[in-house]
């Protein structure tokens, strides 16, 4: 039986402190001339620096490293539209590279691993019966660890190509979400350094505009639990 609750939220619990702390820290350290001295260089890389950054991304994944820092790190230095492309471009290379490892290249280990997962077995039978819909389902919903499933799927009967499109699909809440975290961050440690000033309407939008995605995101993420256990009871 597959098992969600919502441990998920306390990641976006961890994302607000960080937010938080990047204020706080804006006072004490130079974040200002940091941020600024960041964006120069990767404006300076145009194209090709996103391209690296998608490729950091990948690699951190496929080394299980949480992207959390680095999915708001790309708000930071992008904002939210070429951050969101870069995230999105990076987790989903790394979601494809860790399914082809655990299918092609350490199976067995990858296998190891599932044995020691209670949620492996519920996850694996799901996907043999609805396929996609699941990969959609567990990548919308955060209370499954990322950089695991990429590698599980790899074991399942799942076709690369609609693990690759369901993943990509599925993780686009969260990345939005986080994305949007780094963007803001940026906004108001700019401001409080006095690198930019700002009118309180933007500062209103970017408020209202960051809770509308965060309720969009829990939405979807509780729309897929659901989902989940409705699975989950049939299959019991």
């Amino acid at each position: 039986m597959i098992k969600v609750g919502r441990k998920g939220i306390a990641r976006w619990i961890v994302a607000a402190m960080a937010l938080l702390l990047l204020v706080v820290a804006a006072h004490r350290l130079p974040i200002g001339d940091w941020l600024n001295d960041l964006n120069d260089l990767f404006a300076r890389l145009g194209l090709s620096g996103i391209v690296l950054f998608a490729a950091v991304y990948t690699l951190a994944a496929i080394l299980f490293v949480p992207g959390s820092a680095l999915t708001i790190g790309a708000g930071v230095i992008y904002g939210l539209g070429w951050g969101f492309i870069a995230v999105s471009a990076g987790s989903t290379l790394g979601a494809a590279g860790g399914f082809l490892i655990a299918r092609y290249l350490a199976r067995r280990r990858v296998e190891r691993w599932a044995a020691a997962n209670p949620r492996f077995a519920a996850i694996d039978r799901a996907v043999g019966r609805e396929g996609w819909k699941i990969v959609l389902l567990t990548r919308l919903s955060p209370v499954f660890p990322y950089t695991l499933l990429n590698y599980l799927y790899g074991l399942t009967r799942v076709s690369f190509g609609a693990y690759v499109l369901a993943s990509w699909i599925g993780m686009m809440p969260g990345t939005v979400l986080y994305v949007y975290l780094g963007f803001a961050g940026r906004a108001v440690a700019q401001a409080a350094t006095g690198q930019a000033r700002r009118s309180p309407a933007e500062y209103a939008m970017w408020a209202v505009g960051l809770l509308a995605t965060l309720a969009v995101t829990i939405h979807v993420t509780r729309l897929a639990r659901r989902a989940l256990r409705s699975r989950a009871e049939v299959s019991a």
